[in-house]
């Protein structure tokens, strides 16, 4: 999965950080069949930053985390919790 690591953490964000809501929303467009219950779980309690509007911002390694997750249609493994 270097390919998926690629794409997230070569997406062109506006925040170095990472993905605001938006950005995340047009990633997961190239993911028709995503199991979007498994990636919303992955994401579920993670650390991410606010930009100066208030916006979250979900870090890279969280999305590929979670993209994993949708993608394969199973639970976070433990390693997997940062």
């Amino acid at each position: 999965m270097k390919e998926l690591e690629g794409k997230v953490y070569n997406y062109p964000t506006k925040h170095k950080l990472g993905f605001l809501q938006e950005e995340v929303n047009k990633l997961l467009k190239d993911y028709p069949n995503i199991n979007m219950d498994k990636f919303h779980d992955a994401l579920m309690g993670n650390t991410c930053g606010v930009d100066a509007n208030g916006k979250l911002i979900q870090y890279h390694c969280d999305i590929v985390t979670a993209l994993r997750c949708g993608i394969e249609n199973r639970d976070m493994y433990l390693y997997e919790w940062d």
